[in-house]
C-alpha cells in the first residue's frame, strides 16, 4: 500500500506557542498552526456504578491546518486519580472506528486493580462525529432496517439492489455531512487526541486501544513519539491492510470461527440435538439461512440480518450459548421467537449504531484507498465467498459506500517506528476481525514493542476480560513499565480461557464480565 509522511510542527512538550508549519499537500490534515486549547472544566456524571466518573468537552479545530477556524466539540470522561502517585492520563479507545469511549474509561478503572487505577486519571472521548461529540454523524438513519436483500448477489437485481443502498448512504452522507466529511479520519483524530493532551497540561500520554484504537494509537505514537508515555494495543490491527485488504482477510477468519461455534454445538449435541458432527451442524444453518432468505423470521429476521445475529459470535464466544439457542429452537421447531430476540439484541442496528456507522464508513472511507471500479469488488468478493461463505459478502456491502464515497482518499500512515518507550501489544491467535498476523506486524513495525499471544484463544478484545495471565502483564506494565522478554517472535503466552457452557449449566463470572467489555467494544472494528 501507499503511505504518506507526515508532516509534524514542531512544539513544547505541554503548551505550544503558535506557529507555522511547512506546506503540506492539500487534505493532509497538517496544521498551519498550533495553539493550546483550554483547560477541560470536568463536572461531576457518576453513576450508581461508577460513582467517580466525571466528564467534560472540549472544542478543537474542524481543520487542523486552520486553527483559528471553525471548531467542533469533543465530549470526555475522567475517573480522577486517587493515589499520591500520579503516572498522567491514560487515554482509551474501544475502536470502531465510531465507537463511542467515554463509558470505557469507567470500566478500565473499575476493572484494573484499584492501587493502578488510582495512579492515573483514566480519560474517555467521542472521536469526532461520535456519540455526544458534536456535530454527530448520522448519514441515513435505519439503513440497516431489516429486512434487507440478501446479502450473496446471486442474481443482478439482488446485486443492484445492494449497490443501490451502498451509494445512497453515500449520497445522503454528502448531502447531510459536506462540510465536516473531509475532516473525518485517522489523523485528524490523532491530533485531536494532542489537543486533549495539551488541555490535560500532560507532557506525554498513556494510550490503552482495542480493535481500530490500536491503528489510532500506533498512528499518534508515529506522528507524536515523544509524547507517548506508554502505549498498549490489544487485538491488534494490521496496517499495512488498511482497510480493503484486511476486510478480505477477515472474512477468512470469521469464517473459522463461525466454524469454531458449529463444532462448538456440535460438542454440546445433548443440548441442542444439532448432531455430533461440526460439518452437519454447519449446512443445518446454512439450511437456516436460505429458508429465512424466503420467509424471514417474525417479519424481521433475513438472510442478512441472520448473518448480523450470528456476528458477534465472532467476536466474543460468551454470547455462543445465546445463539445457540435461537439456532436450535429454529431449526427443531421453527420456533422464531428466540431468533428474532437475539437478533435485536445482538445485531439490530439502533440510533446509537447508525451514528457508529456513519463514522465507520467516514473514517474508512477518508483513510484510504479503495476500488472504484465494482468490477474490481464482485471478483474480489467472489473468489473469497468460496472459500469463506460466511460474512464476505455480508461484509462487502458494510463497506460498499467506500466506492462511492464523496471525499479524496488519504491513504493509510506507515507505523513503523524506532522511537518510543516499550510497548504492550495482546493478542489471540484466532481473534477474528483482527486476524493474528495483525499483532504479529506491528510487533515487527515498532521496535522494542513487546507481544504477549493467547495462545487457542478466539475472542476479539482479551485484556480486563476475565483472563488473569494477560492482565497481569497489563497491571505490570502500567505499574512501573514493566515489559516481558522472550528471545523468539513472541514475549510471553497465556492459555486461553475455558470455552462458555451451553445456557442451564454454570457459565461463570468470565462470560458476564466479558460481556461488559465486548459491549463497549462493538462490532466490525
Amino acid at each position: 500500500m501507499n503511505t504518506r509522511a507526515a508532516v509534524l510542527c514542531a512544539a513544547t512538550v505541554v503548551a505550544v506557542a503558535a506557529g507555522t508549519c511547512a506546506a503540506a499537500p492539500a487534505g493532509a490534515g497538517t496544521p498551519s498552526a498550533v495553539r493550546a486549547p483550554a483547560k477541560i472544566a470536568w463536572k461531576a456524571c457518576g453513576t450508581e456504578s461508577r460513582p467517580t466518573l466525571q466528564c467534560g468537552s472540549l472544542k478543537v479545530p474542524l481543520d487542523h491546518r486552520d486553527p483559528g477556524g471553525e471548531k467542533i466539540t469533543l465530549a470526555l470522561s475522567r475517573v480522577p486519580h486517587t493515589a499520591k502517585t500520579f503516572q498522567g492520563p491514560l487515554l482509551v479507545n474501544p475502536g470502531g472506528p465510531g465507537g463511542s469511549g467515554t463509558s470505557l474509561a469507567g470500566y478500565v478503572a473499575s476493572a484494573l486493580p484499584k492501587a493502578v487505577a488510582a495512579q492515573y486519571d483514566v480519560i474517555g472521548f467521542d472521536p469526532r462525529g461520535v456519540g455526544k461529540s458534536t456535530p454527530a454523524l448520522k448519514c441515513r438513519p435505519n439503513h440497516f432496517a431489516a429486512v434487507r436483500p440478501d446479502s450473496v448477489p446471486s442474481t443482478e437485481a439482488i446485486e443492484r439492489a445492494n449497490l443501490d443502498r451502498a451509494r445512497t448512504f453515500a449520497e445522503s452522507c454528502a448531502k447531510k455531512h459536506a462540510r465536516v466529511l473531509p475532516f473525518i479520519d485517522t489523523k485528524s483524530t490523532v491530533r485531536d487526541m494532542d489537543l486533549i493532551r495539551a488541555a490535560l497540561g500532560a507532557p506525554k500520554i498513556n494510550y490503552f486501544g482495542y480493535s481500530y484504537g490500536t491503528y489510532l494509537g500506533a498512528v499518534y505514537a508515529k506522528l507524536f513519539p515523544e509524547r507517548v508515555r506508554r502505549l498498549v494495543l490489544d487485538s491488534i490491527v494490521d496496517p499495512t491492510g488498511v482497510w480493503y485488504e484486511d476486510n478480505l482477510t477477515q472474512d477468512l477468519a470469521f469464517n473459522d470461527r463461525h466454524r469454531a461455534l458449529m463444532a462448538w454445538i456440535a460438542k454440546h449435541d445433548k443440548a441442542y440435538g444439532l448432531g455430533k458432527d461440526p460439518a452437519r451442524v454447519e449446512a443445518r444453518w446454512y439450511a437456516m439461512r436460505a429458508a429465512l432468505a424466503k420467509k424471514p423470521a417474525g417479519g424481521r429476521v433475513g438472510a442478512s440480518e441472520l448473518e448480523d445475529t450470528f456476528l458477534p459470535g465472532g467476536y466474543y464466544d460468551g454470547y455462543w450459548p445465546y445463539l445457540a439457542d435461537a439456532f436450535a429452537a429454529y431449526a427443531k421447531k421453527k420456533d422464531t421467537g428466540p431468533l428474532v430476540k437475539a437478533y435485536e439484541t445482538f445485531g439490530a442496528v439502533d440510533a446509537s449504531g447508525d451514528n457508529g456507522y456513519s463514522v465507520y464508513t467516514a473514517v474508512q472511507c477518508r483513510d484510504a484507498y479503495w476500488p472504484r471500479d465494482w468490477d474490481e469488488w464482485r471478483t474480489d468478493n467472489w473468489s473469497t465467498h468460496t472459500k469463506a461463505p460466511f460474512m464476505t459478502w455480508n461484509n462487502a456491502w458494510y463497506n460498499a459506500p467506500c466506492a462511492f464515497w464523496p471525499t479524496r482518499r488519504l491513504g493509510p500512515v506507515d507505523i513503523t517506528n524506532g522511537q518510543l518507550p516499550p510497548v504492550l501489544l495482546f493478542q489471540a491467535t484466532g481473534d477474528a476481525a483482527t486476524p493474528y498476523e495483525g499483532g504479529a506486524m506491528v510487533h515487527a513495525l515498532l521496535r522494542g514493542s513487546s507481544l504477549v499471544v493467547e495462545r487457542g484463544g478466539g475472542n476479539h478484545g482479551i485484556t480486563l476480560s476475565g483472563n488473569s495471565c494477560l492482565d497481569k502483564h497489563l497491571t505490570a506494565y502500567l505499574t512501573d513499565g514493566t515489559v516481558p522478554r522472550g528471545t523468539g517472535s513472541v514475549d510471553a503466552e497465556c492459555k486461553a480461557q475455558p470455552e462458555p457452557k451451553p445456557l442451564g449449566s454454570k457459565v461463570g463470572s468470565r462470560t458476564a464480565h466479558g460481556t461488559v467489555l465486548h459491549g463497549m467494544l462493538g462490532f466490525r472494528g
